[in-house]
């Protein structure tokens, strides 16, 4: 949902970003029907990476978990007055192959939904489905065929990444765009009136594509290329698992020296996270994340109309959002927790959360792996 409570320059700030679809926007049978698509997902990235569990794939995963969430902090203003984000899919799907990057990114959403309210409960799996499953496969395919047998140092690799994260992010737009276009046209009541999402293909695909094509897809590009880049310098070992030279289906190719390379990798992540207040520079309404009061405030409306292609909202709320917007309340909602009153610090004070919760996470998944039989988790 959106937060209107931080404010920045005196003014409301609007830190839900496009992608993050609401509770509300989809019907239960299209949430259904993407929960299990991505519960199929999962259930097959855990079965892929079982075997892994005697490595450092599981803090790899947390490692990239937590630079997709901070990623998504940073907010970039898009055409229309929207703001959009990068996801950190493309470097995840080239790092940790299509199933860890599944699960990485995964649980980079669900930390988002549960805990800040940036996407719905209902609507988990349709995000997890469109960014971490459609947006994984999508890069690692683009990267596979475009880097093909070229050195690992190459600059193809670095322009093969571009590719990969640009069109991954498109293709995970496209489909949001796709799941909410459609729900004007299938679900509606007598007269025609939207019960969730009110804005049909025509308006919904251009209004989400003209973002992600320009802005959000070059911040995604240059942060894929930027992170392979890095790593041919840091640690050319995580870029050997995708090369298809010497890795086996489902193996992820550990370089030499686990700790420091991923010690590396986590002072990365918290070297961006003290930038995530840049985030909320970006201020504005994310499209399709409208709230109930978005819907009916005059000033909005104009808004919401005017990045739709001109095409006004429905006078009324849709029953379905005004019905399952307020299902979940999360505890520190907007990435603004309710003790902290400078909306700067609070941001920062979310991030570090997120980021702190997934360090736990995987030390503790490595203490587990130390324990586990016939098995040593290696940090």
């Amino acid at each position: 949902m959106l937060s209107r409570g931080p404010t920045y320059n005196n003014a409301p700030v609007e830190i839900d970003e496009i992608m993050h679809i609401p509770d509300g926007y989809l019907s239960p049978s299209t949430c259904g029907t993407l929960y299990l698509f991505a519960a199929s997902g999962w259930y097959a990235a855990l079965k892929r990476i079982k075997q892994l569990l005697a490595t450092r794939a599981i803090p790899l995963i947390s490692v990239f978990a937590a630079f997709s969430f901070v990623v998504m902090m940073f907010n970039v203003p898009l055409p229309g007055g929207t703001t959009g984000h990068a996801v950190g899919v493309g470097v995840a799907a080239i790092v940790l192959g299509p199933w860890g990057s599944i699960l990485a990114i995964s649980i980079a959403l669900a930390i988002q939904a549960l805990f800040f309210g940036d996407g719905g409960i209902t609507t988990l799996g349709a995000n997890c489905f469109n960014m971490a499953i459609v947006g994984s496969f999508t890069a690692y395919v683009v990267y596979q065929t475009i880097a093909a047998n070229s050195n690992l140092k190459s600059r193809q690799r670095v322009l093969a990444a571009a590719v990969a994260g640009y069109v991954a992010i498109n293709a995970s737009a496209l489909i949001t765009a796709v799941e909410l276009g459609i729900q004007p046209m299938l679900f509606h009541d007598a007269s025609g009136t939207p019960l969730y999402a009110p804005y049909p293909l025509h308006v919904a695909i251009p209004a989400m594509m003209i973002g992600h094509l320009t802005l959000a897809g070059l911040a995604e590009a240059v942060i894929s290329a930027g992170m392979v880049s890095y790593l041919q310098r840091a640690d050319l070992g995580l870029l050997r698992g995708v090369s298809g030279l010497t890795q086996t289906p489902g193996t992820i190719i550990a370089g030499a020296g686990p700790e420091r390379s991923q010690g590396r990798l986590w002072w990365a992540v918290a070297l961006l996270m003290l930038f995530t207040p840049l985030g909320i520079l970006a201020a504005g309404t994310a499209w399709g994340e409208w709230s109930s009061a978005d819907l009916m405030n005059p000033h909005t409306r104009e808004q919401i109309a005017a990045a739709s292609g001109n095409h006004a909202p429905p006078p009324s709320v849709p029953v379905g959002i005004e019905r399952l917007s307020t299902l979940w309340t999360a505890p520190f909602p907007g990435y603004a927790p309710g003790f902290i009153k400078s909306p700067v610090f609070g941001y920062l004070l979310s991030a570090m959360f997120g980021v702190g919760f997934l360090v736990l996470a995987s030390l503790l998944a490595r203490a587990v792996g130390r324990k586990w039989p016939g098995g040593n988790l290696r940090s």
